[in-house]
């Protein structure tokens, strides 16, 4: 897979780049995926059980209007691999785990995607992103969906201060957000149920 580089991310296991599009007058082509761009997978990453293999296993796409915020959410045993396919897209991750061990506060990284942009996104970072305009996101996953590990917390918690960007796009300036992701709970009380 060719792909062009982007600067690191200080969160550990995040990784930040491109796909080359190669195009003429009659289209494009990208390569999205390959298996040996990811060859060294690991179940911390993942959140794999002992003894099964740390590998994609479902592949999903989204559509999200401008304004749309999803997130943000939490996977204790997924990782992600997020491929803007066309739009602009403004991305929080929060590294959740040194609040999880007890060993600190979460640690707050935002950049902005565009089209052929990609991410990857280990288990423990909570996620979530902002569509600045009509936007088109593949992802692969390393857990097959089952709702068991679908966590989240509010998108505006004060204690974790994502510096989400103000709308124009709406009437209020604040994003439009699914039931689920309005009905989040804050870091400090997800982290005190999965203490629980």
């Amino acid at each position: 897979m060719t792909e062009l580089e982007r600067p690191p991310s200080s969160l550990p296991g995040v990784r930040f780049g491109a796909i080359v599009r190669h195009g003429d007058s009659r289209g494009a082509f990208r390569e999205l995926w390959r298996a040996s761009s990811f060859p060294t997978l690991t179940s911390a990453e993942t959140g794999t059980p002992k003894g099964a293999e740390p590998r994609f296993v479902q592949v999903n796409q989204s559509s999200s209007a401008t304004g749309v915020l999803r997130g943000l959410h939490y996977h204790r045993r997924q990782l992600d691999y997020w491929v803007v396919t066309s739009g602009r897209a403004f991305v929080a991750l929060v590294d959740v785990r040194p609040v999880v061990a007890g060993s600190g506060r979460a640690l707050v990284e935002t950049r902005e995607l565009a089209a052929d942009d990609w991410v990857v996104i280990p288990t423990g970072v909570a996620h979530g992103f902002l569509a600045l305009e009509p936007l088109e996101l593949v992802y692969l996953v390393t857990n097959e969906f089952d709702g068991s590990d679908e966590l989240g917390f509010a998108w505006d918690d004060p204690g974790v201060a994502v510096p989400w960007p103000v709308l124009e796009a709406t009437p209020d300036g604040r994003p439009i957000l699914s039931e689920r992701d309005q009905s989040y709970p804050s870091l400090a009380e997800l982290v005190a149920s999965l203490r629980a």
